[in-house]
């Protein structure tokens, strides 16, 4: 019984921390937009959008722990691929930025002005905020599915 409670508020806590992430991945959806439409300069959208991947991705950490510390194992697995993607980007930033900045500094220049325009590149973080946007609202709503069903096994 208890440990319905806690799959229960695990997928409370999901709810609330995935609508955290729908909000981020809409804002970065539209400001890579207003880029790509020539509205924001690349250095503005570094310097709004580097200080918000860091929570994002530690959001998302702490989602997938709690589910795996709840043993909501299909819930871990969905999870696995994106959380996995989220620290192979943090890895390559971090090998790839100078040795000289600190270890904050270094893993949260995942976006970088001098290189964001390249055509390349700026499709494929617009690629990126799609994806990570229909992958947020698809787990909203399986969180939500997945509250349910443990309420009702319950009861």
């Amino acid at each position: 019984m208890s440990e319905m409670k806690y799959a229960a508020g695990a997928y409370i806590a999901g709810l609330v921390g995935d609508f955290f992430l729908i909000f981020l991945s809409v804002h970065h959806v539209i400001t890579f937009d207003e880029l790509k439409t020539d509205f924001k300069n690349p250095i503005d959208l570094c310097k709004l959008m580097n200080p918000l991947v860091l929570p994002a991705y530690t959001i998302h950490l702490l989602m997938t722990l709690l589910f795996l510390f709840c043993g909501e194992w299909i819930t871990v697995l969905i999870n696995l691929p994106f959380l996995l993607y989220n620290v192979n980007r943090l890895h390559q930033v971090y090998t790839k930025s100078p040795r000289s900045r600190s270890f904050i500094d270094r893993i949260s220049n995942v976006y970088d002005p001098t290189s964001i325009m390249n055509s390349d590149q700026l499709s494929q973080a617009t690629k990126e905020g799609w994806i990570k946007l229909a992958f947020n609202l698809f787990t909203f709503f399986y969180y939500i599915y997945g509250l349910v069903a443990t309420l009702v096994a319950s009861d």
